[in-house]
C-alpha cells in the first residue's frame, strides 16, 4: 500500500472529483483482505451509514490496522486512514491532527454528510484504540 504522503500527492495531481473518487475506490480495492473471523459486532464502527470494520493488532509499540467496508468509496476512506495511522505508536496516532492531515483532500466539501460522519467515526475509533493501548 502507498504511503499517506504518496496518496496525498497522487490525489492532488487529479483535477476532477470523478477521478478522485475512482482513486479512492482503487485504494480500497488494494486493501489487504480483512479476516472473516473478525467481521463481527466488536470490530464494527458505529456511526457509519455503511458497514465498516476495523481491526487493530499490536507489534511492540506499533499498532497495525486492517479494515473493510461494504461501500466502495468508504472502503477507500478506510484505506486512506490506514495509510495515515497504521504502523505508528499510540502516542504518534494521538499526536496526529486528523483535520489538518486530511485538509489537502478537501473531503468535507465532496463527501455526503453521512460519509463525513462515518469518516470521523472511524477516526474516533482509531483514536480510542490508541488511547486504550496507551493506557496498558
Amino acid at each position: 500500500m502507498a504511503s499517506f504522503d504518496d496518496i496525498a500527492g497522487d490525489f492532488a495531481f487529479l483535477d476532477e472529483w470523478d477521478d478522485r473518487y475512482k482513486y479512492l475506490i482503487d485504494l480500497g480495492r488494494n486493501l489487504e483482505p480483512y479476516p472473516e473471523a473478525v467481521r463481527d459486532e466488536d470490530h464494527k464502527v458505529r456511526g457509519c451509514a455503511s458497514q465498516v470494520w476495523l481491526l487493530a493488532e499490536r507489534d511492540g509499540q506499533a499498532i497495525t490496522l486492517k479494515g473493510d467496508s461494504d461501500a466502495h468509496i468508504v472502503k477507500g476512506l478506510v484505506a486512506l486512514l490506514i495509510a495515515l495511522y497504521s504502523g505508528k505508536s499510540a502516542e504518534d496516532i494521538l499526536a496526529i491532527d486528523p483535520e489538518a492531515a486530511l485538509a489537502p483532500f478537501d473531503l468535507k466539501d465532496h463527501l455526503t454528510p453521512q460519509r463525513s460522519n462515518g469518516l470521523y467515526s472511524m477516526i474516533k475509533r482509531i483514536r480510542a484504540i490508541a488511547e486504550g493501548a496507551q493506557a496498558e
